[in-house]
């Protein structure tokens, strides 16, 4: 099985002792990531004006640094956000007048609040052919690119003449009741041990299934869910994103694909994986706050090698023999020091995941199973959840499609991007394949971007980044308050911009030293994208690079994605598809995210009637877009 050395809760338990771990001597790594002196550190980072933590270049680094000190100073790109012949050039007027009907449609509360009721109401009263043919010329035509993956060609196509891409995202989910999803999710998310013996073990709330919480689609508007019905469907779902692979690079020269990783098996493993990691990320922020290093950054705090052995040894976790062979028995620690990325690297490669899943309780310094029991099928589903993972990754590299994995919420986020880690340490090694997806919503965002660009860089493979807002706020709020832990979102969205601002100017930063870093800037916020193009301009990086892309969803935002397709800039188009009937819970999130950005702004609108003003005055009519 490809990924059984991911899933990494370091030990082992043997009676009360831990037994020595084994590392593959591929993902030994170094634990020293600077040779700078802490003066020097200190001297560079005075020298920031905007308060993000500076990039530090291994010294390999060095090579591309005097590289680019040698190259020809690039001319500065500027795009005109205001030139609406240039951003609707690929849009005949019946196009311009469908997106004004859809936007303004989007405003009224009622319309939207009752969507689904109303589009109901619609089939029974037209009848399904004359619903269709109404979606078609209105919300299924604004935001959906086809049935199919023939379909949607034509639209790829024109997209690409007009220098924006495309990634493919098959669009259908279930349309279930709220109970229903509530009792699938409780289902999938409780395992048996839980079922048998509630209260029985050391699970945490917040990765504990609750039935109030239970309908994942509550409060999002602008991501599709998945619900876990059986290993059959999932498989189903695999061979739907296989599909998805094959039409992107079917259809497209340079295209990407999403998949979500709840589509793919059991939730209730990602929910117990991820409780693992944070207990053992929690565990190593305890043994930095012995050492009086909590307030550094998270890169700063480098655990002292022997004091670390000692307060392992005065916890109780093992016997001093057992605890030095579990650092130096794969050389790990030979600066003296260890940090969070080495602490991470110490993965068992042991083949029953279950014995994997062991936390460290605090209280009384021994290590436990999360789960008292764990069933052979749920042992089973975990591993066939991995393989399916792997067969996706594969399948990216033979089409030539790079893989996007959404992110999804806190509970099941940190299990999502392990496994995606571990996909990009093994698929994008030559060039970048995988990326990864961080809501810069939350609060720990910047930690989890700084944390995987610097393991990247020291196992030296490409590094690949979405960075989006957020999509669950609402709910990631609801549930913290009432189920009683610490709200994961930042403040306000001031803060949000600040956090997207700060994550997206590092990953540009290492773009600049070493060129192995790739984002996406996946946002309809016009102030992020100008934001970014300034600091291509004063950091030298070319949109014909193709490190830094562009994302917005179709039959949005076009304004934007046009104009820096025809300057040069590598921008994507998120493409749903699927058939009318199924992508309705699709579009009813479109009409309620819309309802928001419309009344907040009137810019997309007065920018449509511009150019159709424009184009009647100058006597185009008719008007065809030529391509």
């Amino acid at each position: 099985m490809s990924y059984t050395k991911f899933v990494a809760p370091l030990v082992r338990a043997n009676s009360g002792s831990i037994r020595k771990l084994r590392i593959s001597p591929a993902r030994c790594r170094s634990t020293v990531a600077s040779t700078k002196t802490r003066e020097e550190k200190e001297q560079q980072q005075q020298q920031k004006t905007n308060g993000c933590t500076v990039v530090e270049a291994a010294p390999v680094e060095l090579i591309s640094q005097s590289r680019k000190a040698t190259k020809a100073p690039l001319s500065k790109t500027h795009i005109d956000f205001e030139n609406t012949q240039e951003a609707y050039k690929s849009k005949g007027n019946i196009e311009l007048l469908r997106s004004l009907l859809v936007f303004k449609l989007c405003t009224f509360d009622i319309l939207v609040d009752k969507n689904k009721e109303l589009m109901d109401l619609s089939r029974k009263l037209l009848g399904q052919w004359m619903f269709e043919k109404l979606m078609k010329m209105t919300f299924y035509g604004q935001f959906v690119a086809g049935e199919d993956h023939n379909s949607i060609k034509p639209l790829i196509r024109k997209n690409e003449a007009f220098g924006v891409g495309a990634v493919l995202d098959y669009s259908v989910e279930e349309d279930l009741t709220q109970e229903e999803a509530e009792k699938k999710e409780m289902d999938s998310c409780v395992s048996e041990a839980e079922k048998e013996s509630p209260g029985a073990d050391h699970r945490e709330k917040k990765y504990k299934a609750h039935r109030q919480f239970g309908d994942r689609r509550g409060g999002v508007i602008s991501a599709r869910t998945y619900f876990y019905a059986d290993e059959a469907k999932c498989d189903m779902q695999m061979e739907t994103f296989i599909n998805c692979i094959k039409a992107s690079g079917g259809a497209s020269n340079d295209g990407f694909s999403a998949i979500k990783m709840t589509a793919l098996g059991r939730p209730q493993f990602l929910l117990q994986f991820s409780e693992v990691l944070v207990k053992w990320r929690r565990f190593f922020n305890f043994l930095s706050a012995q050492q009086g290093k909590s307030q550094m950054t998270v890169l700063e705090q480098k655990l002292e090698l022997e004091q670390l052995k000692d307060s392992l040894t005065e916890l109780g976790v093992g016997a001093k023999d057992d605890i030095e062979n579990w650092f130096t028995g794969e050389k790990l620690g030979l600066s003296g020091t260890i940090d969070l990325l080495d602490w991470n690297s110490l993965i068992n490669d042991t083949t029953k995941i279950s014995n994997l899943l062991m936390v460290p309780n605090l209280q009384t310094g021994h290590l436990e199973p999360l789960l008292n029991i764990f069933t052979e099928e749920e042992e089973r589903q975990m591993k066939r959840m991995l393989q399916r993972v792997d067969i996706l990754a594969k399948h990216a590299v033979e089409n030539g499609v790079r893989l996007m994995v959404d992110a999804e919420q806190t509970y099941f986020q940190p299990a999502i991007s392990r496994l995606t880690l571990e996909m990009q340490r093994k698929f994008n090694r030559e060039k970048p394949v995988i990326f990864n997806t961080y809501q810069c919503y939350l609060k720990e965002a910047y930690d989890n971007v700084t944390l995987d660009v610097e393991l990247s860089r020291r196992e030296g493979w490409y590094f690949g980044a979405k960075l989006v807002r957020g999509a669950y706020m609402y709910q990631e709020r609801a549930r913290a308050k009432e189920i009683g832990y610490e709200d994961p979102i930042n403040p306000d969205y001031e803060a949000t911009n600040r956090m997207y601002h700060k994550c997206l100017e590092y990953v540009l930063e290492e773009i600049e030293h070493s060129r192995k870093a790739n984002v996406m800037v996946a946002t309809h916020n016009e102030d992020t994208v100008k934001f970014t193009l300034d600091k291509m301009n004063e950091m030298g990086l070319s949109p014909t690079e193709n490190k830094v892309y562009f994302g917005q969803l179709l039959g949005m935002c076009d304004q934007i994605s046009f104009p820096l397709g025809q300057a040069g800039f590598p921008v994507y188009k998120y493409v749903p598809y699927g058939p009318v009937n199924e992508v309705i819970p699709y579009l009813s999130r479109r009409a309620q995210e819309n309802r928001g950005i419309m009344k907040r702004s009137q810019r997309e609108r007065s920018l449509l009637w511009k150019e159709l003003r424009r184009r009647l005055l100058a006597g185009q009519i008719i008007y065809k877009p030529v391509y």
